[in-house]
C-alpha cells in the first residue's frame, strides 16, 4: 500500500459536476494498493495515517497529529500512485493491484477509518473519474508505504 498525505487547508473531490466530497484543515489522501495488500495493512496504514505528526503546535513544529488537531480527510483512490518511470518514458502500473483486489480494500479501509476515528472521513469514488482541488498547506507533502 502507498499513499501520497498533503496537509491541506481544504480540498474537495468532483464527480460528474458535483461535489462528492469536501474537507477544511486535514489530509487529502491519494491511496493505492498492491497484490499484497490486506486487514494488517490497512490498520497499520490507517494507525500511521491518523498518528502523523505533520501538523503544527504552538511553536510552530510538526508535533500535531490528525488526531490531536481533529483533522478532517478526504480519501481518494488513486492506482497511478504505484506509477513507476525507472524504463521509459510511460509509467508502469503493474505494482498496483487490479481493481477487483483493490476496490474492496479501499472500500475496508475507508469503513475502518470511519469505524475506528472520531474524524470527519470524506470519500471519492473508486475508479471514477475525479477532479479534486486542494491547498496544500505548508506545503506539506509525504509519501507512507507498507
Amino acid at each position: 500500500m502507498r499513499a501520497v498525505i498533503q496537509r491541506v487547508s481544504k480540498a474537495s473531490v468532483n464527480i460528474n459536476n458535483e461535489i462528492r466530497g469536501a474537507i477544511s484543515i486535514g489530509l487529502l489522501v491519494l491511496i493505492a494498493f498492491s497484490a499484497e495488500d490486506n486487514e494488517e495493512t490497512i490498520k497499520w496504514m490507517s494507525n500511521k495515517l491518523v498518528n502523523l505528526r505533520i501538523f503544527l503546535d504552538d511553536e510552530g513544529k510538526m508535533n500535531r497529529s490528525g488526531l490531536d488537531v481533529g483533522a478532517e480527510i478526504l480519501f481518494i483512490s488513486n492506482f497511478t500512485v504505484y506509477g513507476s518511470t525507472k524504463k521509459g518514458f510511460r509509467p508502469s502500473f503493474t505494482d498496483s493491484a487490479p481493481s477487483e483486489i483493490a476496490e474492496p480494500l479501499y472500500n475496508k479501509m475507508l469503513n475502518f477509518l470511519k469505524d475506528n476515528y472520531p474524524l470527519k472521513i470524506e470519500s471519492g469514488e473508486f475508479g471514477a473519474m475525479m477532479n479534486v482541488e486542494l491547498i496544500n498547506d505548508g506545503p506539506v507533502t509525504v509519501i507512507l508505504e507498507k
